[in-house]
């Protein structure tokens, strides 16, 4: 069942561009080196907040990412650029069969 992790965090507002010129060498990084990545999607909130919305194929999946941290550039890269990490919360999505 996919795992979506929702990460919710600061960029100070000199540092946006930093995140968004990050955001693709993270994305490159995870679809090389990151094991049931599906998709991510990153929304921008008021008060220079930041939501992450990340699909990974299963909890197993998501975890092993996890545990890697920032071990690549890309990823490093997009990481430092954060200035406060609010909140980071995973659940699952639920298949067609079980809305009906």
């Amino acid at each position: 069942m996919p795992t979506i992790e929702l990460t919710r965090f600061r960029v100070e507002p000199g540092r946006v561009d930093e995140l968004l010129r990050a955001r693709s060498g993270m994305l490159a990084d995870f679809r090389a080196d990151r094991a049931g990545f599906l998709d991510a999607r990153l929304v921008r909130l008021p008060d220079d907040q930041w939501l992450d919305i990340v699909t990974w194929r299963s909890a197993e999946d998501f975890a092993a990412s996890r545990a890697k941290g920032a071990n690549l550039p890309g990823v490093s890269a997009f990481f430092a650029a954060i200035a406060e990490l609010i909140s980071a919360e995973e659940g699952t999505e639920p298949g067609i069969e079980e809305i009906r």
